[in-house]
């Protein structure tokens, strides 16, 4: 983990209320896993106090960048929202545990992910396909306008699916209709899935019903993001035993089984 002042290299909006941030961190970008978020300070002043912790989205290690993709909805992310190419942004990561591939890079994987859960899922497609990895990907939104980095995701997908709430785009309804079309049809030896809690639950189900494992992204408030506040706590069960995790050091990735849904 570093703490490390980033010059701001490029800050856009990719969609309304959706920006796409690259800083230049190289300690950062070449220590970062696919999963692991850093810890962003939005202000120079002490309003507001804490910082905001926001997925790792890519990275590229020759550049030393890393690329952040997320959501502006509060005081916090508005004010980053704000920030311009060539100011330095106080990172302090990269944080957590990521997600881990198959040792068998035969094993075909599914990666499932909404809203704006799919931003660390294009590190992960990448370094998929980078190992020769078969992929296939679904991504939900509500509407057509909320389609995030569509190319990009496209570039490393063996079979890229989109929905959309409204059918405006791709297949109309939930992610979990092609998921579960897939699980019928394919042999796929692992799931990935970060997005609102309800489709996490409900892809969980689905990865127990088909028996393949699964690994979900949590999302949690948290006050510090190493561990000590212990603000973003969730139980799971592990080897019979109802424990309290940590989603910013013992996740934000979990074992789908072991996390215990009705708490969450």
């Amino acid at each position: 983990m570093f703490q490390y002042y980033g010059k701001l290299i490029h800050h856009e909006e990719v969609n309304p209320n959706h920006m796409l941030m690259v800083v230049e961190a190289p300690k950062i970008a070449n220590k970062a896993a696919m999963g692991q978020f850093v810890e962003v300070r939005v202000s120079d002043s002490y309003e507001p106090l804490l910082r905001r912790p926001i997925s790792i989205h890519d990275t590229d290690k020759k550049q030393g960048t890393i690329s952040l993709l997320y959501q502006v909805k509060g005081r916090g992310t508005k004010l980053l929202s704000e920030k311009r190419p060539g100011m330095n942004i106080d990172l302090l990561g990269p944080l957590g545990r990521g997600f881990t591939l198959p040792a068998d890079s035969l094993q075909k994987l599914l990666i499932v992910g909404g809203g704006i859960g799919v931003a660390p899922l294009l590190l992960l497609s990448k370094e998929a396909k980078g190992q020769a990895f078969n992929s296939t990907m679904i991504l939900g939104y509500n509407t057509k306008e909320q389609i995030l980095r569509l190319d990009e995701f496209e570039k490393y997908s063996s079979n890229l699916q989109i929905t959309t709430m409204d059918g405006s785009f791709g297949e109309k309804g939930l992610v979990t209709i092609p998921l579960e079309r897939e699980l019928t049809a394919g042999n796929y030896g692992m799931i990935y899935a970060c997005g609102p809690e309800a489709m996490l639950e409900s892809v969980a189900a689905l990865a127990n019903k088909y028996d393949v494992p699964c690994q979900v992204s949590m999302e949690s408030l948290m006050g510090c993001g190493v561990g000590a506040c212990l603000g973003c706590s969730c139980k799971t069960n592990v080897e019979g035993k109802e424990i309290y995790q940590r989603v910013c050091v013992e996740g934000p990735v979990f074992n789908s089984r072991e996390v215990v849904w009705a708490n969450v």
